[in-house]
Protein backbone atom coordinates (compact mmCIF):
# COMPACT_ATOMS: atom_id res chain seq x y z
CA UNK A 1 0.00 0.00 0.00
CA UNK A 2 1.42 3.38 -1.01
CA UNK A 3 1.70 5.87 1.85
CA UNK A 4 -0.12 9.18 1.49
CA UNK A 5 0.62 11.84 4.16
CA UNK A 6 -2.93 13.17 3.66
CA UNK A 7 -4.19 9.92 5.24
CA UNK A 8 -2.89 11.08 8.64
CA UNK A 9 -4.96 12.81 11.32
CA UNK A 10 -3.65 16.38 11.50
CA UNK A 11 -4.79 18.95 14.08
CA UNK A 12 -6.78 22.07 13.14
CA UNK A 13 -3.53 23.83 12.17
CA UNK A 14 -2.66 21.01 9.75
CA UNK A 15 0.10 19.66 12.02
CA UNK A 16 0.95 16.32 13.58
CA UNK A 17 3.38 15.72 16.48
CA UNK A 18 6.57 13.88 15.57
CA UNK A 19 8.74 12.23 18.21
CA UNK A 20 12.39 11.88 17.19
CA UNK A 21 14.12 8.80 18.58
CA UNK A 22 17.72 7.65 18.13
CA UNK A 23 17.54 4.58 15.87
CA UNK A 24 20.40 2.79 17.67
CA UNK A 25 19.90 3.64 21.36
CA UNK A 26 16.12 4.27 21.23
CA UNK A 27 16.67 7.42 23.31
CA UNK A 28 13.85 9.94 22.85
CA UNK A 29 15.52 13.06 21.50
CA UNK A 30 12.81 15.63 20.89
CA UNK A 31 9.25 16.39 19.87
CA UNK A 32 8.45 18.70 16.98
CA UNK A 33 5.65 19.26 14.48
CA UNK A 34 5.24 18.21 10.87
CA UNK A 35 2.70 18.95 8.17
CA UNK A 36 1.97 16.90 5.05
CA UNK A 37 4.63 18.75 3.03
CA UNK A 38 7.38 18.36 5.66
CA UNK A 39 6.59 14.63 5.85
CA UNK A 40 6.85 14.33 2.07
CA UNK A 41 10.14 16.28 2.05
CA UNK A 42 11.54 14.07 4.82
CA UNK A 43 10.66 10.89 2.96
CA UNK A 44 12.04 12.28 -0.31
CA UNK A 45 15.36 13.63 1.00
CA UNK A 46 16.09 11.47 4.06
CA UNK A 47 16.76 14.69 6.01
CA UNK A 48 14.17 15.19 8.74
CA UNK A 49 12.17 18.31 8.00
CA UNK A 50 9.78 19.83 10.53
CA UNK A 51 7.36 22.75 10.49
CA UNK A 52 8.42 25.58 12.77
CA UNK A 53 5.31 27.01 14.41
CA UNK A 54 7.18 30.10 15.62
CA UNK A 55 8.75 30.93 12.25
CA UNK A 56 5.89 29.54 10.13
CA UNK A 57 8.48 27.89 7.89
CA UNK A 58 10.03 24.53 7.09
CA UNK A 59 12.93 23.59 9.33
CA UNK A 60 15.45 20.98 8.18
CA UNK A 61 16.97 19.71 11.42
CA UNK A 62 20.66 20.62 11.47
CA UNK A 63 20.48 23.02 8.54
CA UNK A 64 22.09 25.82 10.56
CA UNK A 65 23.58 23.94 13.54
CA UNK A 66 25.06 20.99 11.65
CA UNK A 67 23.31 18.59 14.07
CA UNK A 68 21.51 16.71 11.32
CA UNK A 69 18.84 14.06 11.73
CA UNK A 70 19.12 11.40 9.04
CA UNK A 71 15.88 9.46 8.63
CA UNK A 72 16.16 5.72 9.30
CA UNK A 73 12.46 4.89 9.61
CA UNK A 74 9.14 6.67 10.04
CA UNK A 75 6.30 5.02 11.96
CA UNK A 76 2.66 5.94 12.56
CA UNK A 77 0.75 5.32 15.75
CA UNK A 78 -2.47 3.31 15.73
CA UNK A 79 -4.69 6.42 15.53
CA UNK A 80 -2.55 7.93 12.75
CA UNK A 81 -2.27 11.15 14.77
CA UNK A 82 1.37 10.96 15.87
CA UNK A 83 4.64 10.03 14.16
CA UNK A 84 7.77 8.32 15.43
CA UNK A 85 10.78 9.43 13.43
CA UNK A 86 13.73 7.11 14.02
CA UNK A 87 16.95 8.93 13.17
CA UNK A 88 20.71 8.90 13.14
CA UNK A 89 21.43 12.06 15.12
CA UNK A 90 24.72 13.90 14.70
CA UNK A 91 25.54 16.03 17.74
CA UNK A 92 22.95 17.35 20.17
CA UNK A 93 19.26 17.26 19.24
CA UNK A 94 18.30 20.07 21.63
CA UNK A 95 18.90 23.75 20.91
CA UNK A 96 20.42 23.97 24.44
CA UNK A 97 23.31 21.77 23.29
CA UNK A 98 22.08 18.65 25.07
CA UNK A 99 21.70 15.24 23.44
CA UNK A 100 17.95 15.24 24.18
CA UNK A 101 15.36 17.93 24.83
CA UNK A 102 14.16 15.75 27.73
CA UNK A 103 16.97 16.67 30.11
CA UNK A 104 14.82 17.76 33.07
CA UNK A 105 13.37 15.13 35.38
CA UNK A 106 11.09 15.37 38.38
CA UNK A 107 12.56 13.61 41.39
CA UNK A 108 10.92 13.72 44.81
CA UNK A 109 8.72 16.57 43.59
CA UNK A 110 11.70 18.67 42.48
CA UNK A 111 13.00 19.45 39.02
CA UNK A 112 16.43 17.97 38.41
CA UNK A 113 18.81 18.51 35.48
CA UNK A 114 19.58 15.02 34.17
CA UNK A 115 22.16 15.88 31.51
CA UNK A 116 24.58 18.66 30.79
CA UNK A 117 25.18 20.25 27.39
CA UNK A 118 27.50 18.28 25.11
CA UNK A 119 30.97 19.70 24.66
Amino acid sequence: MTFDPASLQFNNAGLIPAIAQDAQTHEVLMLAWMNAESIARTLETGKVTYWSRSRQAFWVKGETSGNVQELVEMRLDCDRDCLLVMVNQSGPACHTGRRSCFYTGIQDGQEAELMKPMD
